[in-house]
């Protein structure tokens, strides 16, 4: 992706993520994120010149809460975008703010997520946002049985249940490392058999244990021009390049089509015009959208470009652990918090924070060079992005 100017993120907040944030309405919650970010980098919203805002405001049916939020951010009498893409909303909210910077229309954008799932109703809001015929595939969200089906049918059902659950209990202990996840539950891996059989099924193989969470919660980052990013902060996380990739006319009555997926799609092409043949030595984090731990152990074969069952082999061998050869979602991922407008862009803020050596508890030990984040939405909607420490050349 040429670019005119190089972005650098220099500021992230991230609120406390929990079921019920009762104690805080919704602009509160925002300041909490907002704050946060504003003081990494170094500014006050006097020096932000765009706010860039996003949420699924079907969830808690509040609409344009941006105009509402002003009194929880101080951006009264900013210039302000609305974006939502559905669960890839806070990764479009990055990609936006890195296009407004790069473009040169501003110098300096935050941007903010958020989610208070508690005041709506999620499978209300999705039920209602499509026909319910030719719609049917997107009226149970992330809610589906049938990656497992596909995994057990492929590598048979011991292995795939054992290597869900291994995913699962790895993302937890990522979780208990991060203080502001919100399903922080201490498990080990000999509750393993233990926990496939007594927690509730959902649908199919899927069960309660494997499934990311409803959250409330809100995500900030403040991204900058080259210039203003130098002055600002000693270590910036560059944003060297993102791709977005959806299938919504495929997404239909019809089924879906025998094209390659959109997660590895859209890695063939950011991989194809990065230079990167080899991720797994190339990458040394990745946070994935991860709904569930079934789809966590697929899409990483999808991502990664593997074949076979090498993805397994990662998850046998507890490759994708903090201290493992190619570290997964050291955050805890998406089944640790689950702000669903914010989601996406808490995958990038993690990535640029293990790039900038601001991770605390959860840092992965080995050095951090380059990040890969991605976002997930409804119909097979992928936003997947870059970030490096070192500053991208531009051309």
């Amino acid at each position: 992706m040429k670019k005119n100017r190089n972005v650098g993120i220099v500021g992230v907040g991230q609120s406390v993520f929990s079921s019920h944030r009762e104690e805080v309405n919704q602009p509160e919650m925002i300041h909490e994120a907002v704050v946060e970010a504003l003081e990494m980098a170094g500014i006050t919203m006097a020096d932000v010149d765009c706010v860039v805002h996003g949420n699924m405001e079907l969830f808690e049916m509040v609409h344009q809460p941006d105009l509402w939020h002003t009194i929880g951010t101080g951006s009264w009498g900013k210039e302000t975008l609305r974006v939502t893409t559905g669960g890839t909303t806070g990764a479009t909210l990055v990609a936006a703010a890195d296009h407004l910077v790069a473009s040169g229309l501003h110098d300096i954008v935050l941007a903010i997520g958020f989610e208070k799932l508690q005041e709506g109703h999620t499978t209300g809001g999705i039920t209602n946002m499509a026909d319910p015929l030719w719609g049917r595939q997107l009226q149970t969200g992330a809610l589906t049985g049938m990656t497992a089906a596909a995994i057990i049918e492929e590598f048979g059902a011991e292995r795939a249940r054992k290597a869900a659950m291994t995913y699962r209990i790895l993302m937890d202990k990522h979780a208990m490392r991060n203080e502001k996840a919100h399903r922080r539950l201490g498990l080990e891996f000999d509750q393993a058999d233990e926990l496939a059989v007594n927690s509730p099924a959902l649908v199919g193989e899927l069960r309660m244990i494997h499934m990311c969470s409803q959250s409330d919660g809100a995500c900030a980052m403040v991204f900058a021009s080259e210039e203003k990013a130098k002055q600002l902060c000693a270590q910036p996380a560059w944003i060297r390049d993102h791709i977005t990739v959806h299938r919504e006319e495929m997404f239909c009555i019809f089924g879906n089509a025998p094209v390659l997926s959109t997660h590895r799609y859209a890695a063939q092409k950011l991989f194809a015009r990065n230079g990167i043949t080899d991720p797994l030595s190339q990458i040394d984090v990745f946070e994935m959208y991860d709904p569930s731990s079934w789809w966590g152990i697929d899409w990483l074969r999808e991502f990664l470009l593997l074949e076979g069952d090498a993805h397994l082999r990662m998850v046998e061998n507890l490759d994708i652990a903090i201290e493992g050869k190619f570290p997964v979602n050291p955050s805890g991922g998406v089944i640790a918090s689950n702000p669903i407008g914010a989601t996406a862009m808490i995958r990038v803020a993690e990535a640029a924070l293990q790039i900038m050596g601001k991770a605390g508890a959860h840092q992965v030990p080995k050095p951090v060079r380059q990040a890969m984040a991605s976002g997930f939405g409804g119909t097979m909607w992928t936003v997947l992005l870059l970030l490096t420490k070192d500053i991208p050349v531009l051309g």
